[in-house]
Formats: C-alpha cells, structure tokens, sequence
C-alpha cells in the first residue's frame, strides 16, 4: 500500500474526535464518510464542525483558511447512519465514545464493531483506531487484517493538535505503517511511531499523563496543598506548563462550545 491509495476516509464515531479528525482530512482534500448512531447526532456533528469554537468557519474568520476550502471540504463530507455505506473506504479510522456519557471509551463495544466492519468493509483498507488505552493488538485480533491494523492516536482537537501516535504491531504491514505515517504528513500532522504494549497502557502521552495525574490526586487526598488549584499553579509558575494536571482532567470532550 501507499499513501496515495488513500482516497476516502471513513470516519466512525463523529463526536470530538471524530469531528476533529474529519475536518483535518477534508481540509488536506479527502473525502470522508463519517458515521455515527443516527441523523440528530450526525447533523450536530457537522454544524460543530463548520460553526464550533474549532469549526471551519471560525478558521475563515481567522484567515486560516479560504472560504473555498471549507466549501470544498464540505462537499466532500459525506454523514450515514449506516455501517454499509463505509464498505468502500480505503482508510477507516474508529473514534467511537464508551457505553454511556461518562465513560470515554469501551473495549467490547470496540470489539464488536471492529468485527462487524471486517466483513463490510473492502479487504484492501486499512484498519486504524483513535483509541487512547487500548492495545491495538487486542483491537486487530477480532479481524481477518492484523497486516492492516493499526492506532492513529490523535489529541484533541484533532484539527488543531499536531501529534498523531501512530501505533503498530509485529504483524502490520511496513508499507502500510509507512502510507500511514505520510498521510499523517499529508493531513498537516507530526506522527510518531510508538510500539504496541500489552495491558491497555496508554501508548506515550497518555501513559505518561496518568501516572502525573495518579500523582498529583495522591498529593491532593494526603493533605499536601488545600486544594486542585494549587497543584496547578506550581507546574504552569514552577515548570512553565501550559496548563497543570489538575486542569487537564477535563479531558478531551471538552471545549467544542
């Protein structure tokens, strides 16, 4: 494979993330069929993406892009509430939220979907999840193309953030591997290749952000600062972080208004 093969882009989970995701790929000229539970959410969706606080209209006003290229980029945006219609995409990328509204992400509602995709989706396309923990590995197994599996770990928001991690596995493909990390390039991203860990670890950033948060909640409950504020001030005035642990348990919902 290579990265010109990649043409459509399906995108399943249209919240946050997948929002973001779609809007970097359309503005670099993709199409994408992004697919979500049913037309409310797919309307909110694309409204968010045009008129959020990190819409493309806002992007207009801003002088960061054309208004020709957020009609194009619209027009190249296609939303279903149908699994079916993504069969022939040749990049799928899964951001799909957890089982209820407080949890970020589910590994069996992963599971299943990934396993009802594979017998969709054409065998040619290559396979990738947003997942922020879970082990691709696990995530691939379910599937009949280990060889095209892989994480693209984006942060949010995704059309503004420029990290992707692209995460792969003993079994992947290098050509693939490689397509992937050029159409990262090709999407306005800076990706790094991070090995596939057992045990749903959190990748790099990730992994490494629990463990301050653990920390910082250790420091909280044993009395060491009166309260969460605190704990931020000594990392942004002491460290000259942008922002401090405490602060960043918001997550990545949050901020789209």
């Amino acid at each position: 494979m290579k990265v010109e093969d990649i043409k459509t882009v399906g995108m399943v989970g249209m919240g946050v993330m997948g929002r973001g995701i779609s809007i970097s790929a359309l503005l670099a000229g993709y199409k994408v069929i992004g697919r979500d539970l049913n037309d409310e959410i797919l309307a909110r969706a694309k409204d968010d993406m045009i008129n959020g606080r990190f819409g493309m209209k806002g992007a207009v006003d801003r002088g960061k892009i054309s208004k020709e290229q957020m009609d194009q980029a619209i027009a190249n945006l296609t939303l279903t509430a149908k699994l079916e219609d993504l069969k022939s995409v040749d990049l799928l990328i899964e951001a799909i939220g957890g089982a209820n509204p407080g949890q970020l992400e589910n590994k069996d509602l992963k599971l299943q979907l990934f396993k009802d995709l594979d017998g969709i989706v054409k065998k040619e396309a290559v396979f990738a999840s947003n997942t922020s923990f879970f082990t691709i590995r696990d995530l691939a197994a379910v599937t009949n193309r280990k060889d095209k599996f892989l994480g693209l770990h984006f942060f949010s928001p995704a059309n503004i953030m420029r990290l992707v991690e692209v995460i792969w596995t003993p079994e992947l493909s290098k050509d693939v591997l490689e397509a992937c990390v050029e159409f990262c390039k090709k999407i306005g991203k800076v990706p790094v290749k991070v090995k596939d860990m057992p045990g749903d670890l959190g990748h790099v950033g990730n992994r490494i952000y629990s463990a301050i948060g653990r920390e910082a909640r250790k420091i909280l409950e044993e009395g060491v600062v009166e309260k969460p504020e605190d704990i931020d001030t000594v990392m942004t005035l002491g460290f000259n972080w942008p922002i401090g642990p405490m602060a960043m348990g918001f997550g990545a919902r949050a901020g789209w208004k």
